[in-house]
């Protein structure tokens, strides 16, 4: 393996990090896909120093397809899931918080305070002063059930 070898690999391999450190200052997801097959590419040209420039030039087209294609599908099957997913829908992120009934909720209505303010409340009869979990938010209006029914029923716990 000639030194012309070694540099052509290494230029691969030194894209493929690059391109990596960008994907880190610039978050994508995408950039470090094509750092894989800038890898890839470079790694082949250690076993394959001979691979003429238009084949190198392939190869990474085609694994850069792959790449995207297998970061896709996995994005796709694993989404990922925190809470900036709600970050421009502030009623969804209520869901799952516990709140206090201020006043009691009869007849399917009532108020719960949740931090420093006090929210209109559906939910069944419970009395002043009870904990519940909120379960969904409807123009507005917390839908909440018992604290005790929300650990029982909810994945959360």
């Amino acid at each position: 393996m000639s030194w012309a070898d070694l540099t052509a690999a290494g230029a691969w391999l030194i894209a493929a990090l690059l391109l990596g450190i960008a994907e880190l200052m610039v978050p994508g997801v995408f950039l470090v896909f094509i750092a894989v097959a800038a890898a890839i590419v470079g790694s082949t040209l250690l076993a394959l120093p001979d691979l003429p420039l238009a084949a190198q030039i392939g190869a990474f087209a085609a694994w850069s397809v792959v790449a995207v294609l297998i970061g896709r599908r996995w994005y796709r099957d694993y989404p990922v899931v925190d809470d900036t997913t709600r970050l421009n829908d502030p009623a969804a992120r209520l869901v799952g918080a516990v709140v206090t009934i201020e006043r009691a909720i009869e007849h399917g209505s009532g108020r719960v305070t949740l931090g420093d303010g006090a929210w209109p409340a559906r939910g069944p009869e419970l009395p002043a002063g009870a904990r519940a979990r909120v379960v969904a938010v409807d123009a507005g209006v917390l839908v909440v059930e018992p604290l005790d029914a929300a650990v029982i029923s909810s994945p959360r716990t």
